[in-house]
């Protein structure tokens, strides 16, 4: 599972299409949040939602970075024409955040709702089990009141219904406490039907029969979008952390990634590095990631990525595509050769022949391009239908005129890595 966080503007959106479903009752949240860019037309805007004019407005940056009211960047009951030249005062410019230097790109609007309280839940998976975590100290004040968080955990398979959340929520919650109750119930029930793995509410409001959510953190298991994604909504997006840009590259693996249940990653550590482990496997990719580094070819290592979760032949296709594109645009200015590393583990379910048909036909179509960086490949892998894998992709690189070693599961998993970075 990749916990992916996503914009409060359509976890917000999410909660007011969806909550009433599972809640006990309705918590009259309505949804109204629009979200603002540089491609944004104000007046467009304002005919689309007309309760911009009508009502006072809270907006700030909605790019996955938290303490927004510390570093000034949260308006508070606002007109339209306040807020948008608040807005655009700030839009596409740098901003140091929590330590980190990027820039402010995106921004919601929704109304100034007043209220008459504050409370602060979050929902959270862990190995053990889901947690809901509550505290009456709703703010921007909650981790240095964390003493008083409650936390109640849902076992995994009896769930929530097993759960007295009335008795384990505290009685200075007075007449909200029912409210309370039933709202978490449904909030956790949301929670597990679409597949969050973290979403914290911070604060949300009662504001008289209604509960509205003020501020938002989410994260989806981005391995259930395939069968979510209606759920989510088509306009669901995996935004970068703050901060943080991708390259084409990424972004087309990103892209790939969504397509199936299958895992596809790829981050660019150093482009003109030699190293290039193409890994099936999270686990084993974190391994021979580290292998290379504690053999010394740390800044060497091109990209940190994997492929598993048995993609299909085309899906395996085109993320080896990327890879090689990469790896061969130009020679290493010291001569030296690009090794290519496909390693991985035993598979339990991947089938090893119908992955190795994507990279052979991705070789073939770069051959010329790996014999002009002096490219050698180095295979270790194991699992369903192995050695018809195994035998395909050699006989390929031969043919390409491409130096190629080939090991099964009788060589030591990491033992490629040291053969690989000896012949340097």
């Amino acid at each position: 599972m990749a916990q992916r966080g996503i914009r409060e503007y359509h976890g917000k959106r999410m909660l007011a299409r969806h909550l009433d479903t599972y809640a006990e009752e309705s918590v009259g949240y309505d949804g109204r949040i629009v979200l603002v860019d540089k491609d944004t037309n104000w007046n467009q805007l304002k005919k689309d939602n007309p309760w911009l004019e009508t009502d006072k407005l809270v907006a700030k940056p909605d790019q996955l970075f938290g303490k927004r009211g510390k570093h000034g960047l949260v308006l508070v009951n606002k007109n339209f024409a306040e807020t948008k030249s608040w807005i655009e005062e700030r839009l596409g410019k740098n901003q140091v955040v929590n330590g980190i230097d990027g820039t402010l790109t995106h921004f919601l609007i929704e109304p100034c709702v007043p209220h008459e309280a504050e409370y602060y839940v979050a929902i959270k998976s862990t190995a053990e089990g889901d947690v809901i975590y509550f505290s009456l100290e709703g703010g921007i004040n909650v981790e240095e009141n964390w003493d008083k968080v409650v936390t109640i955990k849902v076992p995994v398979l009896a769930g929530i219904e097993a759960v007295d959340i009335d008795k384990a929520l505290p009685e200075a919650l007075g007449k909200n406490k029912k409210m309370v109750a039933a709202f978490l119930r449904g909030l956790y029930k949301y929670f597990a039907a679409l597949h969050f793995a973290y979403l914290e509410i911070n604060p949300f409001a009662i504001a008289g029969s209604r509960i509205v959510p003020l501020d938002m953190v989410a994260k989806l298991d981005d391995t259930a979008e395939f069968c979510c994604n209606k759920l989510w909504g088509e306009d669901i997006e995996f935004p970068a952390a703050f901060g943080q840009h991708f390259s084409p590259e990424e972004a087309k693996i990103r892209e790939l990634d969504a397509l199936s249940g299958a895992s596809l990653k790829l981050t660019l550590l150093n482009p003109d590095g030699i190293i290039w482990n193409m890994v099936a496997g999270g686990g084993a990719s974190v391994i021979y990631a580290d292998t290379v580094c504690d053999l010394g070819f740390a800044k060497e290592l091109a990209f940190y990525g994997e492929y598993s979760g048995n993609p299909s032949t085309n899906l395996t296709y085109e993320y080896a595509k990327v890879v090689l594109d990469l790896m061969t645009r130009k020679p290493d200015p010291k001569g030296r050769a690009k090794t290519l590393i496909l390693g991985g583990g035993i598979a339990n379910f991947t089938d090893v022949a119908k992955t190795f048909t994507g990279v052979i036909k991705a070789l073939n179509e770069f051959g010329d391009r790996l014999k002009k960086v002096n490219a050698r490949i180095f295979v270790r892998r194991g699992g369903p239908n192995y050695q018809e894998g195994l035998a395909n992709l050699k006989a390929a690189a031969e043919k390409l005129g491409v130096p190629i070693e080939v090991h099964g599961p009788e060589y030591h998993m990491t033992r490629v890595v040291s053969d690989a970075l000896k012949a340097q």
